[in-house]
């Protein structure tokens, strides 16, 4: 089974057995997704501590394409990030006359990755306030649709394999707030609210103070 050959390739290395990464509620896990498996624990101690779940729009069906379609050497192929997109032929053909673009494209073809790939950059579109999802709508403003999908999925490309190959943590330039923790935030304002109205002591609240 795919549970049982992820652990032992995670029980070959001590180090990868003690990694532990942070729960992800967040994260829908697609239908198709392997059963009674962790995917986020697995991936995080399959990649030796790289947290690529902790992108918005990556899901566990990413995963498993990444997982599949590379492996964890597979990555040591590609001299950079640029060699790697170009492989899932994410890469824009442009032509340039006098110093001006005057055609850039997508080229057709690529492999599963790219599909999956660009997946995950249409669930990038369609979320908010992201540093991600705020690049995709740049490019939406200036281009079409599709255009937007495959440069958000190059973006991603790039964003993964410096992640794999130097073991850089995410770090978007901008913070965003999943839903639950915008809920969560949201719910303590009120609550915060209350309490401050109505005068609230812990011993009210039925709480214990320290």
């Amino acid at each position: 089974s795919i549970k049982k050959m992820l652990e032992n390739e995670i029980n070959k290395d001590q180090d990868k057995k003690q990694l532990k990464t942070t729960a992800k509620p967040y994260k829908r896990v697609n239908k198709n997704a392997p059963k009674n498996i962790d995917l986020n624990q697995i991936a995080y101690q399959y990649f030796g501590g790289v947290d690529l779940m902790a992108i918005e729009g990556v899901s566990h069906s990413t995963i498993m394409g990444i997982m599949s379609e590379v492996g964890l050497e597979g990555f040591s192929k590609f001299a950079s990030a640029k060699h790697f997109t170009s492989w899932m032929h994410l890469t824009p053909n442009t032509k340039i006359t006098g110093g001006k673009v005057i055609n850039s494209h997508i080229p057709k073809g690529g492999n599963r990755l790219k599909i999956i790939l660009r997946n995950a950059a249409n669930v990038i579109g369609g979320l908010k306030d992201t540093h991600l999802s705020n690049f995709f709508r740049r490019i939406l403003n200036k281009s079409d649709r599709a255009t937007a999908i495959s440069a958000t999925a190059r973006k991603l490309g790039v964003i993964i394999y410096n992640m794999i190959t130097k073991k850089e943590p995410y770090k978007p330039p901008t913070d965003y707030l999943f839903l639950d923790e915008k809920r969560k935030q949201g719910l303590v304002k009120q609550i915060r609210k209350h309490i401050h109205k109505f005068d609230l002591t812990p011993e009210d609240l039925g709480l214990k103070s320290t």
